[in-house]
């Protein structure tokens, strides 16, 4: 993990890479995409938990 300064340095650069106007589209754009990863993470997990669980009614031998 970078240091205060190190983290200051890198915010620097994002600045003038995009521009002023454009850290708050890039910010709502990182946000969504996070957003979206973060579902898929959970739809992935939920179709696992369907695959592991025994069918309904089924008793088991």
């Amino acid at each position: 993990m970078p240091s205060g300064f190190e983290l200051l340095v890198i915010l620097a650069v994002i600045a003038l890479l995009f521009g002023g106007a454009k850290l708050p589209k890039l910010a709502r754009s990182l946000g969504a995409a996070k957003g979206e990863f973060e579902k898929g993470l959970r739809e992935g997990n939920k179709a696992d938990d369907e695959k592991t669980d025994p069918p309904a009614g089924s008793t088991g031998s």
